[in-house]
């Protein structure tokens, strides 16, 4: 499984009670073309919402920022798109883009150790005694092992220090715990959002999430802990941020029709037969 070519469709439905006045929405949702990631090809659909301007950010997230047509009472976002993927056992490789390795010391309110956190963290090595690599797959196991992956118990604006209180959480949670340790010990860190190839099913509840350390002399590493291993060619990295509300594949604001929100998510990831990739470009050019 050195090298895989993944299909991903991601259909983002809202429907509102009530008409919407006005809306900007954020979207982070084209994948990054890193090391061991190449986009083949990859577009966005709108129903009931047009582009207003398109940027890459801080992090290199290239964003896309839509409007949602006044009056509407749906909107539907459909991404579409073929990645070719490699294993390279989770390293992605030197540090690059606007912001300094040092900003991803620095806590946020998702991320930020409390007192249960903290004795958490003081299970593992500390110090002179401690290997960065082999800290940070002991403290990926411990967190996997501590915080049970159950959905329900958290939300999207569960801290790291409530999701250790609880006991469970998402991979969310799992990755705001480990992001929040590694900084706490010293090390950078950052949370990644993307799609997963799930190995028993190709349709998906909703995008994944994991998390990246640096390593003096290998770079950003990623760790899926709620999978327990270091992503693989099964994994498309979309977009990165020092917390979820960085990373997140949709933000925004709206005016009217403030409740009665219904949303639907639907996610798809398959991988392709061998050569089907190099077809698609091929009539893509012609």
């Amino acid at each position: 499984m050195s090298k895989l070519t993944l299909t991903v469709r991601h259909t983002t439905h809202y429907a509102f009670a009530e008409p919407v006045v006005h809306a900007l929405q954020r979207l982070r949702l084209t994948p990054k073309e890193t090391q061991g990631q190449r986009i083949i090809a990859w577009s966005i659909e709108l129903e009931n919402a047009h582009v207003e301007c398109q940027y890459d950010e801080q992090h290199f997230n290239h964003v896309t920022l839509i409007g949602i047509t006044p009056g509407a009472r749906e909107v539907r976002v459909r991404c579409e798109g073929t990645v070719e993927t490699e294993d390279n056992a989770g390293v992605i490789g030197r540090h690059s883009g606007h912001l300094p390795l040092w900003s991803f010391l620095r806590q946020t309110p998702l991320t930020r150790p409390g007192p249960r956190l903290r004795a958490l963290l003081r299970e593992l090595p500390a110090g002179e005694a401690r290997e960065p690599l082999d800290f940070l797959h002991r403290l990926a196991a411990l967190v996997r092992a501590r915080i049970a992956y159950e959905t329900g118990r958290t939300h999207a604006a569960t801290t790291a220090e409530e999701a250790v209180a609880h006991g469970a959480g998402v991979c969310q949670d799992h990755a705001h715990i480990f992001i929040g340790a590694a900084r706490a010990s010293g090390i950078p860190a950052r949370y990644v959002s993307g799609y997963l190839l799930m190995d028993d099913r190709t349709d998906q509840e909703a995008t994944h999430a994991w998390a990246e350390a640096h390593v003096e002399g290998l770079g950003w590493v990623g760790f899926d802990v709620s999978n327990g291993i270091c992503p693989d060619p099964r994994y498309v990295r979309v977009a990165t941020g020092s917390d979820y509300r960085e990373a997140a594949p949709v933000t925004g604001i709206r005016l009217g029709a403030a409740t009665d929100e219904t949303l639907r998510v639907a996610v798809a990831v398959e991988a392709r037969a061998p050569g089907a990739a190099t077809q698609q470009q091929e009539q893509a050019n012609q």
